[in-house]
């Protein structure tokens, strides 16, 4: 990437840019790769974690595709790449994607320009009910139906004091019974794990909060797990299809996909 876009700051890392960066795209700029490789240097597992997350919300969109969900709200979308979320759920589908970074918007909403039953929205997930009352989503998704929503590595930079229960809590009210939740959230491994990234992270577009498994387990309170439950998220439904998931990668990114019943 060579041009920053109107409104961009190519000179503070984007948590977007940086995951692309670790996903091995070029929609980034140095200060995303340099900020990309301290926390590489941190965390030398993240690049490898940062494609197992990407497999694990193919594999959950799919699964829900295949038990009838027809309506997707993928909240933190990031960057477009190879796999999203409305190749894998299907031409029938509808998909709304929704991000707060300038740039996302801008690149989805070139990429996605005439898709039939898929649109962008701008929209910060700390702000839940302005993305539901939002004009994409009242014109393309029918809340009286089972709506799957997408919060795949994205929760971890809300911080605390914006209550992350109380977010997913006001999506949960609002959906119909049937819906699912697709999440999946970063977690300490090593004792100064979460100060060292977060240093990193105070610099960039948006802040990082690790939590262990003990946190992230009351996101999902009010809903019914699908098995596995919440796991590594190579160990969620691995697809014998697909590149085998890579090993030894720790508890880095958990995922679980849970139905309101």
């Amino acid at each position: 990437m060579d041009d920053a876009l109107p409104g961009i700051n190519p000179h503070i890392p984007s948590v977007a840019r940086m995951y692309d960066y670790y996903l091995g795209g070029k929609d980034n700029f140095p200060s995303d790769r340099e900020a990309a490789e301290k926390v590489l240097a941190v965390v030398p597992e993240t690049r490898q974690a940062a494609r197992e997350n990407r497999a694990f919300m193919q594999r959950a969109v799919r699964y829900l595709a295949g038990q009838g969900i027809r309506q997707f709200l993928d909240i933190g979308t990031g960057l477009p790449t190879q796999g999203n979320v409305h190749e894998m759920a299907g031409p029938d589908a509808h998909v709304l994607y929704v991000d707060n970074d300038p740039i996302v918007l801008a690149h989805g909403r070139a990429i996605l320009s005439g898709s039939e039953g898929v649109d962008v929205a701008q929209g910060d997930l700390r702000l839940p009910e302005a993305i539901l009352d939002s004009d994409e989503a009242r014109r393309l998704l029918d809340f009286d139906q089972p709506i799957a929503i997408l919060v795949v590595a994205v929760l971890h930079f809300v911080q605390d004091g914006d209550d992350p229960a109380r977010i997913l809590g006001r999506l949960k009210e609002r959906v119909a019974p049937g819906s699912h939740l697709v999440l999946s959230h970063a977690c300490p491994n090593r004792p100064t794990e979460s100060e060292d990234i977060a240093s990193v992270y105070d610099l960039a577009t948006a802040h990082i909060r690790l939590r262990t498994r003990q946190e992230i387990l009351p996101l999902f309170d009010g809903l019914e797990f699908v098995e596995p439950g919440l796991v590594n998220v190579a160990e969620w439904r691995p697809e014998v299809a697909e590149l085998a998931p890579l090993q030894g990668v720790g508890d880095y990114l958990l995922g679980g996909v849970a139905k309101k019943l």
